[in-house]
């Protein structure tokens, strides 16, 4: 399986954007699919799936829906637990499918949210073998939660294939991330507003100038 994982600092750090502007910005180069395995929140109607498939104009091969979808907005393993279910891991890898895609997959919240009884995502990750992109907010905060991030998936053997920002762009919390976290930030992703097909297009590609991320792609 080749592609990258796409986690945050937190929840609402921006990934489901962050992997729409992706999408955008290298389907011309490399066959590319999302994945978003584990959901949660579809009674809300919180569905990435369908986000990513709208602002990246997707076409239908080009987005997998199967995988764990669960109610509740909470954590995965407290929603499952909800449903009366368990999130088995191995299960889940084997409904993906290898068709010689570049996968994006997109994870569920933060790199140590549990998924069940002893497993997080970064379990998942190290599952799948997936570079990871970390997406972290712009502002306040982001240089400690961006290197905690960092230095979990380092402690992990977990490879990291950069950092993308999101919100106003701050020059000096991006040197920082770069500088102490021995990381490149392979872009800034602003607040779009409105959001759009045509204007996160628009954004996505000013996204990685040097393409560092079309390694792993193709």
């Amino acid at each position: 399986m080749k592609g990258i994982f796409i986690t945050g600092t937190d929840t609402g750090a921006g990934k489901t954007v962050a992997a729409a502007a992706l999408l955008c910005r290298y389907r011309a180069l490399a066959p590319l699919r999302y994945w978003k395995p584990i959901q949660t929140g579809i009674e809300n109607d919180d569905d990435d799936t369908e986000t990513v498939r709208r602002l990246a104009g997707c076409m239908e091969r080009e987005v997998f829906v199967h995988g764990v979808r669960l109610p509740k907005p909470v954590s995965p393993h407290l929603a499952a637990r909800w449903a009366g279910e368990r999130i088995d891991l191995r299960t889940l890898e084997a409904i993906r499918t290898d068709d010689g895609s570049a996968w994006i997959v997109e994870g569920a919240g933060g790199l140590l949210v549990p998924l069940n009884d002893s497993e997080t995502m970064a379990d998942w990750i190290g599952l799948l073998g997936l570079p990871v992109v970390v997406v972290a907010r712009s502002g306040l905060g982001t240089i400690n939660h961006t290197l905690l991030t960092l230095e979990a998936l380092r402690s992990r053997a977990l490879r990291v294939a950069g950092v993308l920002m999101t919100g106003e762009p701050n020059a000096d919390n991006r040197a920082a991330i770069e500088h102490y976290g021995c990381m490149p930030v392979i872009g800034e992703l602003p607040l779009l507003t409105p959001l759009t097909r045509e204007s996160l297009a628009a954004a996505a590609g000013r996204l990685d100038p040097s393409d560092l991320l079309l390694e792993f792609l193709r």
